[in-house]
């Protein structure tokens, strides 16, 4: 397993933007993010294969957030635009085995403490 560091989070307008980054300790393969907002379930938000090549997104933030990776920082980013106070929650990094592209929680490993995003209205 990985040790998993979000950063990036805060308050914000909604219609406004944020940049969440993900450092990992070692090399990874499939990354994801999820969010959790109190008194919910954590959910998929995103989630990009080990080569960068292939994601796939909630379609509640599809078109809006954007996952990316740089490999030779052991970094994922989620570049998160047109915010909306639903999207308030506590946003957690995942890193998981595969190589593939993974939307369960199940497939996740190794997860981060989570940093906290406020969308105001």
């Amino acid at each position: 397993q990985v040790q998993l560091v979000e950063s990036g989070g805060g308050l914000v307008q909604a219609g406004g933007s944020l940049r969440l980054s993900c450092a990992a300790s070692g090399r990874t393969y499939t990354m994801g993010w999820f969010r959790q907002a109190p008194g919910k379930e954590r959910e998929f938000v995103a989630t990009i294969d080990w080569t960068g090549g292939t994601t796939n997104y909630h379609g509640s933030v599809r078109g809006r957030f954007t996952i990316t990776r740089d490999n030779a920082k052991n970094s994922v980013y989620l570049q998160m635009n047109s915010l909306k106070p639903e999207d308030t929650a506590t946003y957690y990094c995942a890193a998981s085995e595969l190589t593939n592209i993974a939307t369960s929680r199940i497939w996740y490993n190794s997860w981060g403490q989570g940093t906290q995003v406020t969308v105001s209205s």
